[in-house]
């Protein structure tokens, strides 16, 4: 049987007027900045109108350690969303932009797959708005202020040695990691090293999905630190004046993006951390926005449960004070087998050996989640035509052990309809009583929170601060940032700081070579292991098989 591909699905899909699906959420033309027939912005004034409405249950979705094999969190993602409206829930899905660095390169967009998508998904994959364009523009001038203050006398008295900032572009490009700039002679600037990192990784992408309106933007904006002077004072975009310029670039940018599923869902996606190298969650603006136009708001964050649930919980809730009502943890048999030792060309068949082994991973997802967050739960298995009922089977009852229930989701396959199951468990979740709670205190110092996650969510035995990261906590202290939360920029592919280490490890310990602060996001981040802020691209990349034809019509977007 030969199977649509994603973007010959999305294509054949007829969506509704992006008009019609504002007017089905009661979002009147005045508040709708229409891009084209199918997508439109929604105004700031929209929540001030909306603000005495009820919040909608807010529903998480997450998922286990991911593998080659594929999980298919963000499928079920716009899936749930689907299925709720089938049994007759008013939902909303606040999703994440894809980054173009995935798309031209191994992981591929971030609008679903199959019949659970978010349309048109050529132009969510590829600049839809231009969000983060603006991004990248306002990170860069605020690069040029600051090359340019020192170039013209440098009256702040900065050390280019202790530059902190560093320069984006949304691509994965290795040949960007390090960099020498300002060569040439003195007309060009100050020679120094320098770099880039991927936009999403950018503070600017962080302040951008934390603010909350206009106004805490420049805020936010004016504290990010820059660079130290030569007497060790730290000195901010605020000190070069750049706050107000960066966000006249952002202005348009931070209103959310409305488009919709194939099935017409309204889906609100706006925003784009990573959750490996940054928080992972979609903007805190589109999600409060879509928990007043919905009763049942979906959303997701990035990668296993252990980094992007885990910085959802531990930071974007803390920060804006949201309360999960449910989590779906996604996961698939062929990956939980994979987990388990058994080769990527020998998913196919059954093999319940395996299956127990990598079973741990999930546990361990499901009880971080139910235990140290008290959050109700269900896990989400995302059906694949080679599970057999005995592997299924022995999913349910290792859940069971943890009192969760397993849903099948065939989302993928069959759109809503698939998800019906999962619906059903989510609403009756919803409806139970829980006791949410951070992995640790906003009181706790850097390094107790680096141990409580280490801890607590990865099940280390501890955390071990090596290279300049001794002395970088000392400072930190120093200035007063101990009370922020913790942004562990760790490797997906593990609980550890090891990619190899697949399952559900013990005994090991967690490495952070580098800590720095994002004083504009208002946390602190921790690169361990061998954690890149820049991805490169693989020996074969998703560019090589992408294309345009005569009528403009894209092919191999996946």
């Amino acid at each position: 049987m030969a199977y649509l591909s994603d973007i010959e699905i999305a294509q054949r899909a007829v969506p509704e007027k992006i008009t019609e699906v504002a007017r089905k959420l009661g979002i009147s033309d005045d508040d709708l900045e229409q891009y084209g027939s199918y997508k439109g912005k929604l105004s700031f004034s929209l929540m001030e109108k909306l603000r005495d409405k009820p919040d909608a249950k807010l529903i998480l979705v997450t998922a286990i350690t991911p593998t080659p094999a594929g999980e298919g969190k963000t499928t079920t993602t716009v899936g749930l969303g689907d299925a709720l409206r089938h049994i007759g829930k008013k939902s909303v899905i606040a999703l994440r932009e894809p980054s173009l660095g995935p798309v031209f390169g191994i992981k591929g967009g971030a609008a679903g797959g199959g019949y659970a998508q978010v349309i048109p998904m050529e132009d969510i994959n590829l600049h839809f708005t231009g969000d983060f364009h603006a991004i990248g523009a306002a990170n860069n001038l605020l690069a040029a202020m600051l090359d340019n203050h020192i170039y013209q006398g440098n009256a702040l008295h900065i050390d280019p040695k202790t530059i902190t900032w560093r320069r984006c572009v949304d691509m994965n490009d290795r040949q960007l990691r390090n960099v020498v700039d300002g060569l040439g002679g003195r007309t060009n600037g100050t020679p120094r090293e320098d770099g880039y990192d991927i936009t999403v990784a950018s503070e600017i992408m962080a302040v951008f999905c934390l603010a909350t309106d206009i106004t805490d933007l420049k805020n936010r904006l004016a504290d990010i630190i820059v660079g130290y002077t030569y007497e060790g004072k730290p000195v901010t975009a605020g000190d070069l004046k750049a706050q107000g310029a960066m966000a006249a670039l952002l202005k348009d940018a931070l209103k959310p993006n409305l488009v919709q599923t194939l099935e017409h869902t309204p889906a609100l996606v706006h925003g784009g951390p990573f959750a490996n190298i940054a928080h992972g969650c979609n903007s805190v603006i589109a999600t409060r926005l879509a928990m007043k136009l919905g009763d049942y708001c979906v959303t997701e964050a990035g990668f296993g449960a252990d980094l992007g649930a885990e910085k959802f919980l531990d930071i974007k809730c803390r920060v804006a004070g949201l309360k999960p009502s449910a989590v779906v943890i996604v996961a698939t048999v062929r990956a939980l087998k994979m987990h388990g030792g058994l080769p990527k060309d020998q998913l196919g068949s059954e093999d319940l050996n395996a299956l127990e082994k990598g079973l741990p991973n999930l546990m361990r997802h499901v009880e971080n989640i139910t235990t140290v967050y008290g959050l109700p739960a269900v896990v989400a298995i995302n059906r694949f035509p080679t599970d057999t009922e005995a592997e299924l089977e022995l999913v349910r009852r290792s859940c069971a052990s943890l009192g969760v229930n397993v849903a099948l989701s065939e989302v993928w396959g069959k759109g809503g309809e698939g998800g019906v199951e999962l619906a059903r468990e989510v609403v009756r979740l919803c409806e139970e009583p829980s006791d949410f709670r951070f992995c640790y205190p906003s009181e706790m110092g850097i390094y107790e929170k680096l141990e409580a996650i280490a801890k607590r969510i990865y099940h280390a035995d501890g955390v071990q601060l090596v290279g300049s990261a001794p002395n970088q906590l000392k400072k930190l202290n120093e200035l007063g940032f101990s009370g922020l939360p913790v942004c562990v920029a760790k490797t997906q592919y593990s609980f550890s700081d090891n990619q190899k280490l697949l399952g559900a490890p013990e005994g090991f310990t967690v490495s952070v070579r580098n800590l720095k602060v994002s004083a504009g996001a208002r946390f602190i981040v921790a690169l361990t292991g061998d954690i890149m802020t820049m991805p490169g691209l693989p020996k074969s990349p998703a560019a090589e098989r992408i294309d345009v034809d005569k009528n403009g019509v894209i092919s191999g977007l996946f």
